[in-house]
């Protein structure tokens, strides 16, 4: 995928050139990992209707089969009524069967929302979940300030006024801790399914998110293999637009689905749209000068040198996420 960094840099390096060839080398390595390296039948995928669950899916019954892989539609009270609606879009295009497994439930028993509205509510004593939705989010100025990531809490009443603070790290801990029940309740029943169906489950990240942190450790980041671990965001649309993935999921803006008010990934962690932050994150991984990559892009060096020092900083503090567990005791 990559180039050598004495290339001249430009966007046209994220291109994949022969797609044709790296999808067909994409789907023997995962029907050789699923069969040969782990020994399983077949695969478990859950589906949210996003662009990385729709590639991944695809990916997945390219190398396997429909018949060998089962979509799993995990809603649970804060999701999108779109999401459903387009992975069932996605599952018929593709002759998957699907089963919905609503976690709303099992969340109430965590005590996932309590305990999440409990912090916010501290930080906004009028908040309450029937008349306000909530999220949390960076301000996407602090990349180009070269500042730290300052996370603010945002309640919208139902007449859309909205209402910011930033948060402070006691409640901001809570509310990341207490949502991370999703995911981590999510990957349950994933691997319920699979160990039921003797199947591997295949986990859905995309490079950004596994290299920033953006995923939930033993939660979306648990799984068996993780085909498009290694894709940049705009190669993940290059695909889907070669596998058909149906228009309108292509065309829906990528967000988190985590909390009540609608929110883009790019607000909650990345700060940067998608295409901006894939050729950026190239030059930063590849050992570009920062003016190497200013000129091409119309900025400035000092924008670039303060995008690579917040690539730097989530790499570094995001590694606990990406350790496997510590076993060298004597």
């Amino acid at each position: 995928m990559n180039q050598s960094k004495r290339s001249v840099f430009s966007r046209e390096l994220l291109y994949i050139d022969d797609i044709e060839t790296r999808v067909e080398n994409l789907t023997r390595k995962i029907k050789n990992d699923v069969s040969i390296v782990l020994k399983r039948k077949g695969a478990v995928v859950g589906l949210s209707g996003g662009i990385d669950s729709s590639v991944t899916l695809a990916l997945t019954v390219k190398a396997l089969g429909a018949e060998n892989v089962l979509g799993v539609l995990l809603p649970e009270k804060d999701s999108s009524e779109d999401s459903k609606l387009l992975a069932m879009k996605l599952a018929e295009k593709f002759g998957v069967q699907t089963i919905e497994e609503p976690i709303t439930d099992a969340l109430e028993g965590f005590g996932c929302y309590r305990r999440r509205d409990e912090a916010v509510s501290a930080v906004f004593p009028e908040y309450n979940p029937s008349d306000y939705n909530m999220k949390i989010g960076i301000d996407p100025a602090s990349i180009r300030q070269n500042l730290p990531p300052l996370f603010s809490l945002t309640i919208v009443d139902r007449e859309g006024n909205t209402k910011s603070k930033i948060l402070p790290i006691k409640e901001y801990l809570q509310i990341v801790a207490a949502s991370n029940f999703k995911q981590r309740c999510r990957m349950s029943m994933l691997y319920y399914h699979a160990e039921r169906l003797h199947y591997s489950v295949i986990g859905t990240p995309n490079k950004h998110e596994v290299e920033q942190g953006f995923f939930v450790k033993n939660g979306d980041g648990g799984a068996d293999l993780m085909p498009i671990g290694n894709f940049y965001k705009t190669q993940v649309y290059q695909l889907a637009e070669y596998l058909g993935i149906p228009e309108e999921i292509v065309r829906r803006t990528p967000t988190s689905d985590t909390y009540s008010a609608e929110q883009t990934q790019e607000e909650f962690f990345f700060q940067l749209p998608f295409g901006e932050m894939d050729i950026l994150w190239y030059g930063y991984e590849n050992g570009y000068a920062p003016a190497e990559v200013a000129d091409p892009l119309g900025k400035t060096e000092q924008e670039i040198k303060s995008v690579f020092n917040n690539f730097m900083r989530k790499q570094k503090t995001t590694e606990y996420l990406r350790m496997a567990p510590i076993k060298d005791y004597v």
